[in-house]
């Protein structure tokens, strides 16, 4: 008596290979205007902080802080258009799937450009309460921009592969019996123990055994 087949189990490998990336790497288009939305946020969260720093020491009687101050929010407005000009590029560019860049970065500095040359004016006029709370606003702003900026991803998701088209089960399968269905039709016959029958009919006929 012959002995059953062994069936082996293929042993895993004791370091698995590592998966596949699930983000590629972005063009030159997507990443490039993000590395440059990065350096601005930093330049102008860098710039705000100095603001309140030189702002602090004049109001602590260090009376030539102040045209460092007046320097500082120039500067910064100069950074912000940059920054608005990187800002148009990030939205603009595409990835691999098609898929735009946020908009969040384009209008938040356009806010943050507005805001700043009120800030100035309001400087200019003396109209110190109105100064503080706007510049305690445009700090906080600002720092939002700077984490946004550098949690926007350099690399994009790669696009999902294409699904595989299922081939159509045959109708022994659906059925779940493992028999073609019956064709259409009637049919009727009699039939003995030792199988043999009459029948008429365009069917098949069901012996039984």
């Amino acid at each position: 008596m012959s002995s059953p087949p062994v069936i082996r189990t293929p042993r895993l490998p004791l370091f698995p290979p590592a998966r596949s990336a699930d983000r590629a790497p972005a063009p030159p288009a997507v990443r490039l205007p993000r590395l440059l939305l990065r350096g601005a946020t930093t330049a102008s969260a860098v710039l705000v902080l100095a603001e309140t720093v030189l702002a602090a020491g004049f109001l602590n009687g260090h009376y030539e802080a102040l045209r460092g101050h007046a320097l500082a929010a120039m500067a910064l407005g100069g950074v912000l258009l940059l920054q608005l000009a990187v800002a148009v590029p990030v939205r603009r560019a595409t990835g691999p799937a098609g898929e735009r860049g946020p908009w969040w970065p384009l209008v938040v500095t356009a806010l943050l450009l507005f805001a700043a040359g009120a800030q100035t004016g309001t400087g200019y006029e003396r109209a110190v309460g109105v100064h503080v709370t706007l510049g305690v606003l445009l700090v906080s702003a600002h720092l939002f921009g700077l984490v946004g900026a550098w949690r926007l991803p350099l690399t994009l998701p790669a696009p999902a592969p294409a699904p595989a088209s299922a081939p159509a089960p045959s109708p022994a399968v659906e059925d779940g019996t493992g028999r073609l269905p019956r064709p259409s039709g009637t049919g009727s016959g009699t039939g003995t123990g030792t199988g043999s029958g009459t029948g008429a009919g365009t069917g098949p006929v069901e012996v039984a055994p």
